[in-house]
């Protein structure tokens, strides 16, 4: 019987989270692992419950390792020690903790580490878009992830990092990662009164998912700003990159998916026994790269 891996993923409803799944599978199949995803809707309880599940399942039951992008932004820490101590491996996407270190110090054995991308470098690439965009400066609204986790406010803070000294002008909206929220963010902004007399120069969001909700709440209400620069980021080449050449995004950003190395590191800590990275780092890239 082969050995399993857990994915639990955020959402069916953002197709980076698709890509992901599918990146994963496609490594456990190259191994030979089996593999079980999960998709969550978002919900933070809902991952808690079924991961709680195969933590404590007997043993013969249990997966080797769980790859994981968790709802909440602070990384499930008991769990992820509960795990361990199960002697299940923990590999967590798109997350920076510190619990990570302490784990594998107390677990040399597991695979525990993070992959992520360069979510400063994400933040600071939009940020560049901006410039470029709008070189004379002008008034942006920013669709923020959830603000709780690192990846979020590492984009915000390189978004900033980049724009400084310009006069571009950021106001933040909140979003949860899908298109819907995007489109209920705008929304609500756009139902405030003092929204009617902004004017405003680009749409920026730290996923093209919500960019594209961002555009359907704005074609309902102010049509007249869709010829606006909105910009995203995944840059998937049936996504955004898709969208940047179609016109609908004027910039967005490409992400590798982390998935698939995630399970390459457990397959690895798997063969060789040898201490695997604490974080695996994959670096973004703009598009269109002249941009």
């Amino acid at each position: 019987m082969p050995q399993k891996i857990v994915v639990s993923l955020l959402t069916k409803d953002q197709e980076f989270q698709i890509l992901q799944a599918e990146d994963a599978r496609t490594a456990a199949a190259k191994a030979g692992l089996d593999i079980e995803v999960l998709f969550v809707n978002n919900n933070a309880a809902l991952q808690m419950e079924r991961l709680y599940h195969f933590v404590n399942a007997p043993a013969a039951a249990r997966p080797m390792a769980i790859v994981v992008q968790t709802v909440a932004g602070d990384g499930i820490p008991r769990l992820a020690r509960d795990a361990a101590n199960a002697g299940i491996g923990w590999v967590l996407l798109s997350r920076d903790v510190s619990y990570i270190d302490s784990l594998r110090t107390e677990h040399p054995d597991l695979p525990i580490a993070i992959v992520t991308t360069d979510q400063l470098n994400i933040g600071r690439i939009q940020g560049r878009q901006f410039r470029s965009l709008l070189p004379s400066g002008g008034n942006i609204i920013y669709l923020q992830g959830p603000d709780d986790t690192s990846a979020s406010r590492l984009r915000l803070q390189g978004m900033k990092e980049a724009i400084e000294g310009t006069k571009i002008h950021v106001r933040i909206l909140n979003g949860e990662w899908t298109e819907a929220s995007g489109e209920r963010a705008l929304q609500s902004w756009l139902r405030l009164s003092t929204s009617a007399s902004e004017t405003l120069h680009l749409i920026g969001a730290q996923n093209d998912a919500m960019a594209v909700g961002a555009r359907k709440a704005i074609a309902a209400r102010r049509p007249e700003w869709l010829r606006l620069p909105f910009t995203g980021c995944d840059g998937l080449p049936d996504g955004g990159q898709r969208l940047v050449n179609e016109r609908v995004l004027a910039a967005t950003v490409i992400v590798q998916s982390n998935a698939g190395s995630a399970i390459e590191l457990v397959v690895a800590k798997l063969r060789s026994r040898q201490p695997v990275p604490a974080r695996v780092t994959l670096q973004p890239r703009g598009y269109p790269p002249a941009l």
